[in-house]
């Protein structure tokens, strides 16, 4: 695979103009919720892993359920805080590409 030069990437935001907020406030909102997916499948992973084996006294559906719950709350907030800086980069990253807001309308008075 190749990498991809800067004609083959069409430039979106090539006005002075920064993008919207609203833009940006999505784009960190959509690059959070990769990182918490990524984290949550690490998590996973690991605990697949396990040499442990089941615990035969607090094992089960139950408990298998709670630790999921744990660790996809702990993901979130991972994301949030930018524990891991996956969703920091890939803000920035694709911020990038976002559309220049459009200007605003001269007041007439």
């Amino acid at each position: 695979m190749s990498p991809l030069t800067s004609s083959a990437v069409p430039m979106l935001a090539t006005s002075p103009q920064a993008p919207s907020a609203a833009d940006r406030a999505a784009l960190k909102k959509a690059a959070q919720g990769f990182e918490a997916i990524f984290v949550r499948q690490m998590l996973a992973a690991a605990r697949a892993t396990s040499l442990a084996g089941d615990d035969p006294i607090f094992g089960g559906q139950a408990q298998q359920t709670f630790t999921q719950m744990r660790d996809e709350r702990f993901a979130d907030i991972a994301a949030e805080a930018g524990t891991f800086g996956l969703a920091k980069q890939l803000e920035a990253q694709f911020a990038k590409l976002l559309p220049a807001a459009p200007p605003a309308a001269a007041k007439e008075g």
